[in-house]
């Protein structure tokens, strides 16, 4: 979750752009759900129903470890997604949403992902914008693709290709994608078979421009949104391997004779918090916007989003401990109020919202008893506090039955903070699949 990065921002132009990405987001989104309808809308109907079946959520906080943004000029990225339920037809999203300036997209396709960098010969789509091949996506603003017919199996890997045309500052990125992505030489190899590699920077494991992928399916299908920080990003699990808890929940569901189809979208960022955005000073602890101020574009805006599981607030506990916080500091009380409010929120949209018992934390980097004891009224408020609409017990399922302030050793990954493969298992392994047998259908319904 503590990341740093050699790159001084500017915190009034940050706010800046939050508060009118914020406002455009709430638009957005209450605009997408009048046109896109409920999650249960009838399939028979319009045999275009779409879901989201992949996400990355977008952030401002530059990628740790480089002394600047980095930069793309005549390139292609090539990015990979494991889509969770399959379709027919394909279309992708790209967002500028914290750019200063328009960013031209020369080319993008789509394929289904090999291996490295290949896609399998035969799968190659052109990916067109409103007809046209190419694009230019204005400042805080996103492109949707026209779809593409190409069946694409549960559990598939696709290759998302961007051809950047000119010098391109990559500033809405998505930190620990835990996923490589290929930087290509110079040119335009967004259909090629392999991408020849950059001489600098050829791979990357963030993610660009790219948030979501949505396929057509004639199944009733509803997506679950998986809204939290680094434990949901699938930090420390192994990368490439799709392990993290919400991919492990994918395959279950994938496998599942319970109840509905369901997707599964992780919108999970590293050092996320409830309700802080900015960090402090210009040694970064987290990034993107916090949740509740996402939760518009990352949940409600989701195409066919039916659920959403939140596990978030270790990072607000945490890092209420440091002095260089200030009035970041936050109660559990104001964290439950927190919850209160992204309730009211997701059933407002007539979306079941599931909480999550947030994970131990004790021999972590900011580990305090203060923070145990806010954590443990976190965690009574989620199981008894019969606010949310179910409850999943991640806390449960991961800690050490001798010594529950900590993670069972063998699921944690060394820093005593983030699950290794096996913890993100144990956790996937704790959800009931019951409670996605229905989305919220009526403001009494309280199942």
């Amino acid at each position: 979750m503590h990341c740093t990065a050699n790159q001084h921002r500017n915190p009034s132009r940050i706010r800046t752009v939050m508060a009118r990405s914020i406002r455009g987001w709430t638009v957005a989104a209450l605009f997408g759900m009048a046109v896109l309808g409920p999650a249960s809308a009838d399939p028979g109907v319009n045999s275009d129903y779409w879901v989201t079946t992949w996400g990355s959520s977008p952030s401002f906080v530059i990628v740790a470890g480089y002394v600047s943004p980095l930069q793309a000029n005549n390139q292609t990225i090539r990015q990979i997604g494991r889509v969770s339920h399959g379709g027919n037809r394909v279309r992708v999203r790209l967002e500028n949403t914290f750019g200063t300036s328009a960013v031209m997209i020369g080319a993008a396709h789509v394929a289904i992902h090999d291996s490295g960098s290949g896609i399998i010969v035969g799968t190659d789509r052109v990916l067109t914008f409103g007809g046209s091949a190419s694009i230019a996506i204005a400042p805080e603003a996103a492109a949707v693709s026209d779809p593409v017919d190409l069946d694409v199996p549960a559990l598939t890997e696709l290759a998302v290709s961007i051809y950047l045309p000119q010098q391109t500052t990559l500033t809405t990125t998505h930190t620990f994608g835990v996923q490589t992505a290929y930087f290509s030489a110079a040119g335009d190899f967004s259909s090629a078979q392999s991408i020849p590699p950059a001489a600098t920077t050829p791979t990357s494991t963030s993610r660009f421009f790219l948030s979501s992928i949505e396929v057509s399916t004639h199944d009733l299908t509803s997506a679950i949104v998986t809204l939290g920080d680094s434990i949901t990003e699938g930090v420390a699990s192994t990368v490439n391997a799709n392990h993290r808890w919400p991919d492990r929940l994918a395959d279950r569901l994938a496998v599942s004779t319970l109840g509905q189809v369901r997707s599964v979208v992780n919108e999970g960022i590293g050092g996320n918090r409830v309700l802080h955005s900015e960090p402090p000073g210009n040694d970064p602890i987290g990034e993107g916007i916090d949740a509740l101020g996402r939760f518009d574009r990352d949940v409600l805006a989701q195409t066919g989003v039916g659920f959403v599981i939140l596990l978030e607030g270790i990072n607000d506990i945490g890092y209420s401990a440091e002095t260089a916080l200030g009035d970041e500091a936050v109660t559990a009380d104001q964290l439950i109020q927190a919850y209160r409010q992204l309730i009211a929120r997701a059933h407002l949209k007539r979306i079941k919202i599931i909480g999550a018992t947030l994970t131990p934390f004790k021999g972590s980097f900011y580990y305090s008893a203060d923070g145990e004891d806010k954590r443990e009224a976190l965690n009574t408020f989620i199981r008894s506090g019969g606010e949310f609409d179910g409850v999943i017990d991640f806390d449960l399922a991961v800690r050490d039955p001798s010594n529950p302030t900590q993670y069972l050793p063998s699921y944690q990954s060394g820093d005593w903070l983030h699950p290794n493969d096996a913890g993100y298992q144990a956790m996937a392994n704790a959800i009931n699949l019951r409670l996605f047998d229905a989305p919220y259908r009526d403001s009494n319904e309280r199942d």
